[in-house]
Formats: C-alpha cells, structure tokens, sequence
C-alpha cells in the first residue's frame, strides 16, 4: 500500500509522501476562499463546502472560519450546522449524522501520533475514524479524539473531552468526559434546567432551515 492507501487503512503513514502534500495543499486553498468570502455570498459559501467535503446532505451551514486537512474525508449528513471556529483533522474518516449542531470552538481530531518519541520522529503518524450520530448537539470548547463513536441523540456538555464511545440518548460531560444521565420524553418540556418553555409550538415537527439563519 502507499502511504494514501495506509491512511486511509487507519494505520500508520507519513504524511508528506505519495500526493497527501498536495492534496492537503489544495484543501487550504479552498479553506483560504471559503473564510474570506463576504458573509452575504452563502451561495458561493455553500458550494465551496460542497466542492471540498466527501458528502453533504441537504442543507449545511458552516460558520467562518473552518478549517480542516483535506475535507474530502468529512462526511456530513441533512442540516448540519457549525458555529465558529470549527477544526477537523480529517485524516481518518470523519462521519456526521443528520440534524447535528455544533457551537463554537469544536475540535474533531482523527489524527495522532506514537507515544514513543522513537516511532514519532521519523514522522509516522495515524488517523482513526469518528463517528458521530443523528440528533447531537455538542457543547462549545469541546476536543473529541481518535476513534470515538457519538452515539444518536446526544448532548456533550461544554469543555468536555470525549475519549471513549458515547451511547445513544444521554448526557455526557467532563475530562474525560462520561455519561450524566439518561435524556427521556420529560426533558422535551425544558428548554434551560427546570425552565419550562412558555410557547406551544415547541414539539411541532418543524426543522430548522439553517440556511435562512
């Protein structure tokens, strides 16, 4: 295998051989022309992303700047939002579900390096790949690391590291971070703690249309 093939593999590679420079090269020209564009040109915004990602759904919005390795391993699901500041080292696969926010400051790192500082100096390093699910919302600050699976419908509260698989509806929070709790059918009823929400179309079946925000 060449070293493309090996990171691709999620086993170990360097970086600068068999055209992952290059590629790399590319994907910072296109990074470099989506957070310059003019916050009013969301059509030209949108299909950058669309040029750059591997996959994308039906709406995607991503708020400048963003940055990531090579995008062509990001895939996105239907209305994916990012807030600020968005990083992904996308040298594993990076796979998003539907209906996923992201606040501020997120970092999505598939890439490592040996612990060794043996291994590590000749320049090998690995990517692993991430999966985050449908219906999550992740907190602001948050670093999630190789190899971790979010599950579907869950909050990772802000500042949290998240290590290790995350299951499906819970909270999660901390660093490392770990299960708080269970979300159930009552908490549809809050929208901050124990503040209830004082509106009545809060459970219509309404989504957000990212693009018009």
């Amino acid at each position: 295998m060449d070293m493309k093939q090996r990171m691709h593999a999620n086993l170990p590679y360097k970086a600068w051989l068999d055209g992952l420079s290059e590629e790399r090269a590319e994907c910072k020209r296109k990074i470099y022309e989506f957070n310059n564009c003019h916050p009013d040109d969301r059509g030209k915004m949108d299909k950058i992303l669309r040029s750059l990602l591997g996959k994308t759904g039906d709406t995607i919005h991503i708020e400048q700047p963003f940055h990531c390795d090579y995008g062509s391993n990001i895939e996105v699901g239907d209305n994916f939002y990012a807030n600020y500041n968005l990083v992904i080292l996308d040298v594993g696969k990076v796979k998003i579900g539907n209906n996923v926010m992201l606040a501020p400051n997120v970092a999505i790192y598939t890439a490592g390096h040996p612990i060794h500082y043996i291994p590590r100096n000749t320049g090998y390093e690995y990517g692993i790949d991430i999966t985050i699910g449908d219906n999550v919302w992740i907190g602001g600050n948050v670093v999630i690391t190789p190899g971790v699976k979010v599950g579907n419908g869950v909050v990772i509260g802000a500042g949290s590291v998240v290590t290790k698989d995350i299951p499906d509806n819970c909270i999660a929070a901390g660093n490392p971070a770990r299960v708080i709790r269970e979300i159930t059918d009552e908490d549809k009823h809050y929208y901050f703690k124990k503040r209830r929400f004082d509106v009545d179309d809060y459970l219509a079946d309404d989504e957000i249309d990212w693009s018009k925000i």
